[in-house]
């Protein structure tokens, strides 16, 4: 390791700043948050701006980058778009994923799901199945009431996902994404 020759100038010393009295009490930010709290607890455009009357008035969602429930979409055929490839169930932190694949009965494919179950209540709703999906056969849809009754109706199986691109389509279409060695 090379030795350094330091020079004065090389050296910057900072000292350290004399507080007041009221500083060293923190008087100064305490007294500025109460000022910002009350301000906004008294401003009455403030509160226009954010507050809401939820059941009645809500705010808008912005949907294209809401996760709420999973979807699997269907291809221009209406078939399942997955084929398989086990990327989103390698990539989900949460391993909420379970895929079995087998051959395909379409030539347009190599393999596509027999079974393809996710466990919504082990998600965590990250995306990182959406962002590994080479074919965006699933998405994460702007849908966020879910309810079950036990924890086997919240694991959506691959009738439930398709059905629930059947019923979310309009609000977030698919992107159909061109993929190299696939047709359609």
């Amino acid at each position: 390791m090379p030795s350094r020759n330091w020079r004065e100038t090389d050296i910057v010393v900072v000292d350290q700043p004399e507080l007041t009295l009221s500083e060293r009490l923190y008087l100064p930010q305490i007294f500025g948050g109460m000022r910002t709290t009350l301000r906004h607890m008294f401003s009455k455009a403030m509160r226009d701006r954010t507050v809401v009357q939820y059941p009645e008035q809500k705010r808008p969602m912005r949907i294209e980058n809401y996760r709420g429930v999973h979807r699997l979409n269907r291809d221009e055929q209406g078939r399942v778009a997955c084929v398989a490839c086990f990327m989103c169930e390698t990539a989900c932190p949460a391993h909420c994923i379970h895929i079995e694949g087998a051959p395909s009965p379409w030539p347009d494919r190599e393999k596509y799901p027999i079974q393809f179950d996710i466990d919504e209540l082990r998600c965590i709703y990250c995306g990182m199945c959406e962002e590994a999906c080479p074919v965006d056969a699933i998405e994460l849809t702007p849908e966020f009431r879910l309810v079950g009754q036990s924890r086997e109706e919240m694991i959506f199986d691959k009738e439930k996902l398709l059905m629930v691109f059947d019923q979310t389509r309009h609000l977030k279409p698919r992107k159909n994404p061109p993929i190299t060695g696939y047709a359609g």
